[in-house]
């Protein structure tokens, strides 16, 4: 008689045994499902939907730290408004400037009054070259009158002369800066008034010098001196 192996006996398996395992896995797929439930009421109630949460998220305002919104349009310093100032500097300087320019043209025109009045050197080197040139002129011989009018009258009439030039140009710079802002560019500041005042004064001592120097020019003033008649022989 042949020996026979001897083997392992297995458990022998109840029939409610399967029963019990998907029970138990039902169960526990149950309890899972719950959870979930539960945590997507809590998500509605607090956020909404959860199908509106995400479009939420995607629609959330952007970070306030980008180059645009850090940038205050107001204080922008690009090229552009680096040009304006330095135009509307440039503008002020000129426009300084040209007031400047105006209030020294009318203390030029003042002193020009003057020396229309009361004569320069230019004027006393004119009447000594006409003296002059009437001294050569009579000097191998002429009548009285024509020595008076050589030597005396062209010398008193080159004074006059330039006295009336010097009063001329007080008169045109006088006048040029009293109405130099009415040719110009409107300015914010308009011109001061002791310059037009010093304006009129160069005009009325330039008119003045002008006028004297004409009659000097014409004898109107004071005449020439005449010789005596010769005696009759």
């Amino acid at each position: 008689m042949n020996p026979t192996t001897p083997t392992t006996p297995t458990a022998p398996v109840a029939e409610g045994d399967g029963e019990q395992q998907n029970a138990a896995k039902n169960a526990k797929d149950a309890k899972t499902a719950k959870s979930a439930d539960i945590a997507n009421t809590e998500q509605r109630d607090g956020t909404g939907s959860t199908e509106d949460a995400a479009p939420r998220l995607d629609k959330a305002p952007a970070s306030d730290t980008g180059p645009d919104q850090d940038t205050d349009p107001d204080q922008d310093t690009g090229p552009d408004q680096d040009a304006d100032l330095e135009q509307e500097l440039d503008d002020e300087a000129t426009k300084e400037s040209s007031r400047l320019a105006a209030a020294g043209a009318g203390i030029v025109s003042v002193g020009l009054g003057i020396v229309s009045l009361s004569g320069a050197w230019s004027g006393r080197v004119a009447a000594e070259r006409e003296t002059l040139i009437g001294q050569i002129k009579t000097s191998s011989g002429g009548s009285a009158g024509q020595q008076i009018s050589e030597i005396y009258g062209d010398a008193w009439h080159a004074t006059a002369l330039v006295n009336g030039l010097f009063g001329l140009v007080a008169l045109l710079v006088g006048s040029y800066v009293l109405v130099r802002p009415a040719f110009g560019q409107p300015s914010v500041h308009p011109q001061a008034g002791w310059v037009r005042a010093v304006a009129k004064g160069g005009i009325v001592l330039g008119a003045l010098g002008v006028l004297i120097a004409v009659a000097m020019y014409f004898d109107l003033i004071v005449a020439l001196p005449t010789a005596p008649a010769a005696p009759a022989g």
